[in-house]
């Protein structure tokens, strides 16, 4: 069937062909030039049963999901203890893990590292715990687009609610973000920021099309009263920013006059991790553990978990019944949650105590990384940069 040339969308509202294009003109007394689009007006977004809270850039808020249909899993017993022994590392190796952290400081001699003398080795390994809950979370808002013949289709059907709409589900416990554009919300508007123009006033001229000449200042003559060259006398010369139009196509519609409107679903997926290790008597500072891998004991994956039980670090236990109760409270209110998974490392620290010049200094090794902790480090001197 072929469009006619006047369009009505479904309120009735006649709009101006698509096909049609305007021809510049050399100013304009329109829509004053501001420095960012102007807020498109509330009316120019229809009545979508379903997305009545849905607004024009600043979204609708996160909408609460469905009730889950998967019932809540049963109590399961614990993890076993594995009979997994970290061996201490050797000397050598603690002095190796010593001097390569040594070297890498710029300001920092490599002497006591090398030569300094191990008194003492201790183990201070310790937990960590780890839960993950990877969830779902959806929120609409109004957008729009530069009408180029794209589908319209609102009001032929009622739109989807937002948790009806399909959308690709990306690897468990990896982040991603997808748009969708509502089924059944597009429609065709004026563009708000041109008044259906497609053309803007130039900021540069205020719409004129042309400006004082720089030269002569605009009285047409040099200061020895010979004609201006630069205007040939005028004592204006075209604005360069428009090419002496007095306007510029409108960047909001592109000079299309019209713009597609519609709802954009944002689907947002999250891996919410939080962690827990258990305090150490060694000295060294929970923070450091961030940066490194321990060996994995223990892992758990399901749609949502029940803590871990009968661990034999009781602190563990209580840290996973904390954070599994907190995790399905916080974000089973705005998101839905699609799987948690929690793991248990064993995080290898030594404390090595060595001399070094009559003195007692302390430095732990720790993680897979073998990664050096030494804040009192006895050989360090001011670096300047000339």
């Amino acid at each position: 069937m072929d469009r006619a040339p006047i369009m009505r969308d479904h309120t009735g509202y006649g709009t101006v062909n698509p096909g049609y294009e305007p021809s510049p003109a050399p100013a304009m007394s329109t829509p004053a030039a501001g420095n960012a689009p102007s807020a498109p007006p509330a009316s120019m977004f229809d009545n979508v049963p379903g997305y009545e809270g849905t607004v024009a850039g600043g979204g609708g808020g996160y909408l609460p999901p469905p009730m889950p249909t998967v019932p809540m899993p049963k109590p399961e017993p614990g993890p076993l203890q594995p009979n997994w022994h970290i061996p201490s590392i050797t000397e050598d190796a603690a002095r190796e893990a010593f001097v390569g952290y040594a070297s890498s400081k710029c300001c920092y001699s490599t002497g006591p590292a090398k030569d300094g003398v191990i008194t003492s080795m201790e183990p201070f390994n310790t937990y960590r715990y780890r839960l993950e809950t990877f969830t779902e979370s959806r929120s609409t808002e109004w957008s729009h687009e530069p009408y180029t013949n794209q589908p319209v289709d609102a009001s032929i059907q009622p739109a989807p609610g937002p948790w009806e709409i399909l959308a690709q589900t990306p690897t468990f416990f990896q982040d991603n973000t997808q748009n969708i554009r509502v089924p059944y919300t597009s429609s065709v508007k004026p563009c708000h920021e041109c008044l259906g123009m497609g053309r803007m006033p130039c900021k540069e001229c205020a719409g004129c099309g042309s400006k004082v000449c720089w030269v002569c200042n605009g009285s047409g003559f040099r200061h020895d009263n010979n004609r201006c060259t630069h205007c040939s006398g005028r004592g204006r010369e075209n604005c360069l920013r428009c090419s002496g139009h007095g306007s510029k196509e409108c960047s909001l519609c592109r000079g299309r006059r019209q713009l597609l409107v519609f709802i954009n679903l944002k689907v947002q997926w999250t891996n919410n991790k939080e962690d827990f290790v258990v305090e150490q008597s060694g000295g060294l500072k929970v923070e450091n553990f961030s940066k490194v891998s321990g060996r994995e004991m223990f892992k758990d994956s399901q749609y949502m978990l029940y803590p871990v039980m009968g661990f034999p670090d009781p602190a563990v236990a209580q840290a996973s019944e904390r954070l599994v109760r907190e995790h399905q409270s916080r974000f089973s209110q705005t998101a839905r949650i699609l799987q948690q998974r929690h793991t248990i490392e064993l995080i290898p620290v030594t404390r090595v105590t060595y001399a070094w010049k009559g003195k007692t200094h302390v430095y732990f090794v720790y993680g897979n990384e073998m990664n050096v902790n030494a804040d009192d480090y006895p050989a360090t001197c001011c670096c300047s940069v000339m």
